[in-house]
């Protein structure tokens, strides 16, 4: 479920005709709700210079139907970055949409100071995929208490679907301290044959390491 492609964020040159709107920040919201999705796209891409067209660009994403303006979106969001992007990214992971879903986790995995003090609420929610959705952020995360989180899943989950995806990552960054766990996890489900096949394989890469 974890997301792997890397985005594209150099603002590439555009012919002039494409941008014949005002440049200035007011230009730029009138031209992301324009009906010509070529002109929101640059609008959502140019919007990346003003850090307070956060809200406008969530907003946007809620009700955009074409494909490049949302990751125009998405790329500027990440461009800006911040506490404000990260609070307004996190409630799509509950979104019907996949495609909203996963570019909120692809840009949340590239801040990770900012995503940081969240992690432990959503590894703790009540849906069992908004905390599928946390250990798919961990998957790219890079923060040093990566590996303590998900061992964190290990000891209090009880979703065997939130435990796998979180084996299935520590299998890529566990150290030698975590085995005792994760021999102790395969004693919990015996007869989870998929659980216990990834179990011993994150065991024997750890191992290995």
């Amino acid at each position: 479920m974890g997301l792997k492609k890397e985005r594209n964020l150099d603002i590439q040159p555009v012919a002039t005709y494409e941008r014949q709107s005002t440049r200035d920040y007011a230009g730029l919201l009138q031209q992301l709700e324009s009906s010509d999705p070529s002109k929101r796209r640059w609008g959502a891409r140019d919007l990346a210079n003003y850090p307070q067209a956060v809200d406008p660009l969530l907003g946007r994403i809620l009700v955009e139907t074409e494909h490049p303006v949302r990751e125009a979106i998405f790329d500027s969001l990440q461009q800006i970055g911040g506490p404000a992007v990260v609070s307004g990214l996190i409630p799509l992971l509950r979104n019907e949409d996949a495609a909203v879903r996963n570019g909120a986790i692809e840009v949340l995995q590239a801040m990770p100071e900012d995503v940081a003090p969240h992690i432990v609420e959503l590894l703790n929610d009540s849906d069992s995929d908004v905390r599928i959705f946390a250990i798919d952020i961990l998957q790219q995360l890079a923060h040093p208490q990566t590996p303590q989180w998900l061992l964190s899943v290990l000891k209090d989950e009880t979703h065997i679907n939130v435990i796998a995806a979180a084996v299935d990552r520590l299998a890529e960054v566990g150290t030698t301290d975590m085995l005792s766990e994760l021999k102790a996890l395969k004693l919990r489900f015996p007869d989870e044959s998929y659980l216990q096949f990834a179990i011993q394989t994150a065991i024997d890469r750890i191992e290995g390491a």
